[in-house]
């Protein structure tokens, strides 16, 4: 067995799906959303739990974090009740981040809906984002300023639920203020706080971004989610963001993550998580077993024991 294989995996951060035109509109055949990896016809198919357990063939990977993947919005608990069908079967899958629209009046209703299932553990929705920092529009309807967004958000703590954020690093001070308006909800950036290109005015702001970021100890990071449009996945377009995020969060604060399959439009899975083993090779056991695993455990609360309704 390779050294890689020997290295225990927690996935935090796949998705799981078997979408329709009425679960997943935006993988319905027809559909063609703006998409960061350009065309992403690829993943308009089944993805189950055999289909990762292909993908992933060689690589220890003992648990399992599933992701939300944009079910319809008329029944956002709806892809929770499916995944709780997965879990039933495959009890490796152990927690999973669900989506509800925090701006909605029924917001409430989301949130028990979600929590009745105690493997749901936190909750995204992609707050909207401004296309550059000079464009930030301070409490834009749906952003992480918005007054009517945050109401929601502060719904979270009420249920135990944390919060998963994707956006783009230039929203860095909008968070950072988020966050010390409710403090007491805790924040997983998605996707490394998505650098974007890699020009140094580019790298530059996200550098500083993840800098300020790091100071809050109520953050975690991770690391996934770093293709490029049009590109396939190579460490070297990637290794220095990778060293810059464990720098300034440490591996007590960072988590590797596959982002299957949507990350396949650009590499294998033996492709980025295999970079990924090779570019925090340096670390120590302690240091490795940390980010590949054991901060994943604990966010995701992976020891706590799930009761019947909720596996």
């Amino acid at each position: 067995m390779t050294e890689r294989a020997q290295t225990p995996i927690i996935d935090c951060h796949h998705h799981v799906w078997a979408p329709t035109a009425e679960t997943h509109p935006w993988l319905a055949p027809g559909a063609n959303i703006p998409f960061r990896y350009g065309d992403y016809s690829a993943i308009k198919r089944d993805y189950r739990p055999e289909d990762y357990d292909r993908d992933a063939s060689g690589f220890d990977v003992v648990g399992h974090v599933t992701m939300e993947g944009e079910w319809d919005p008329v029944d956002p608990v709806g892809e929770t009740r499916w995944i709780a069908e997965v879990f039933a079967r495959r009890p490796d899958y152990r927690a999973h981040v669900a989506r509800a629209f925090l701006d909605r009046g029924d917001i409430g209703d989301q949130l028990a809906g979600h929590a009745e299932f105690l493997f749901v553990r936190g909750i995204r929705h992609k707050p909207t984002s401004a296309p550059s920092a000079a464009a930030i529009e301070i409490g834009a309807p749906g952003s992480l300023s918005d007054p009517n967004w945050q109401r929601g958000y502060r719904r979270l703590a009420d249920h135990g639920l944390h919060f998963e954020l994707q956006a783009p690093w230039w929203h860095i001070d909008e968070l950072l203020e988020l966050r010390a308006a409710v403090p007491e909800t805790p924040v997983v950036i998605n996707h490394m706080f998505m650098p974007g290109d890699r020009d140094p005015a580019t790298l530059r702001g996200w550098r500083e971004a993840i800098t300020r970021a790091a100071t809050d100890t109520g953050l975690t990071i991770k690391i996934s989610g770093m293709g490029l449009p049009s590109q396939l996945w190579r460490l070297d377009d990637h290794r220095a963001l990778i060293d810059h995020v464990l720098e300034r969060f440490g591996p007590d604060r960072c988590m590797v993550a596959s982002n299957f399959p949507v990350d396949r439009l650009t590499g294998s899975f033996a492709t980025i998580i295999g970079g990924y083993q090779d570019a925090l090779s340096d670390l120590t056991p302690a240091e490795r077993a940390a980010v590949f695993h054991d901060t994943a455990a604990r966010v995701y609360r992976l020891n706590t024991p799930l009761v019947a309704e909720g596996a």
